[in-house]
């Protein structure tokens, strides 16, 4: 199977670590030209330093209608299309509920949905013009099973979940893909996994996954022949117990 992107125009969110950085490099590998987001300016400088040029960095909220907009705005006024877009920025709360800070939550509610409905809603609008398109959200399978230590994660996770279904429905026709990819315990900075010995323990036991996992997932999904969509991949560590 061809696994080349050549020549197409990647948006990436949540890009400067974990999944999000791990998805822009194997899409820069195979071809992609690169704009990429997060909210920290210099985390995601760093980033494109380490994918040696290949990349734009637009530093992004995506709790912020305005910024998301921009970075849309920006990939056209740079490439003149969008041709992806990987709705990966999120973050992680988990614990006791009533613990949690309500604060955090709701910011969790607005990063893993509000975030995703933007960035897909400001792309929506060029690629339905131009007939084309692929879009992959970030999910999880807590999205797919409700999780007791994590309820609101995966509540937004459910979310994703939905909407993507949905979108998917309304897009019969129009040329353009969307699906989900749902990893189980993804050995990265989410999990608090830094070290590359904790990393490769963790693979050696089938109790995790890299980020480069993933990333190769989404590249499987986004070079499959036009007439396929992969509306959920779930992946799970092989002794993951869930």
């Amino acid at each position: 199977m061809d696994r080349s992107l050549s020549g197409k125009v990647a948006v990436v969110t949540g890009a400067s670590s974990g999944i999000g950085f791990a998805t822009a490099r194997a899409l820069a590998d195979a071809g992609a030209l690169l704009v990429v987001a997060a909210r920290s300016t210099e985390r995601l400088e760093l980033a494109v330093r380490d994918l040696g040029g290949a990349a734009t960095a637009i530093p992004t909220d995506v709790t912020s209608t305005r910024e998301v907009d921009h970075l849309v705005a920006k990939t056209l006024d740079l490439h003149g299309r969008v041709d992806i877009l990987i709705a990966n920025a999120g973050v992680y709360v988990g614990g006791d509920f009533v613990a949690n800070d309500v604060t955090q939550l709701l910011r969790l509610i607005d990063t893993n949905v509000g975030g995703v409905v933007r960035a897909i809603h400001a792309a929506l609008k060029y690629m339905t013009a131009a007939g084309t398109g692929d879009i992959v959200v970030t999910s999880s399978v807590s999205g797919h099973q409700s999780i007791h230590r994590e309820p609101v994660y995966s509540a937004s996770k459910h979310a994703v979940k939905a909407l993507t279904h949905g979108l998917r429905r309304q897009l019969i026709g129009t040329g353009i893909r969307i699906g989900a990819i749902a990893p189980g315990v993804v050995l990265n900075d989410l999990w608090q996994v830094t070290d590359a010995a904790a990393v490769a323990e963790g693979v050696a036991a089938g109790t995790g996954l890299t980020s480069e996992d993933v990333a190769d997932a989404v590249l499987y999904m986004l070079t499959l022949p036009r007439h396929i969509t992969i509306r959920d991949l779930v992946m799970l560590p092989i002794n993951q117990e869930i």
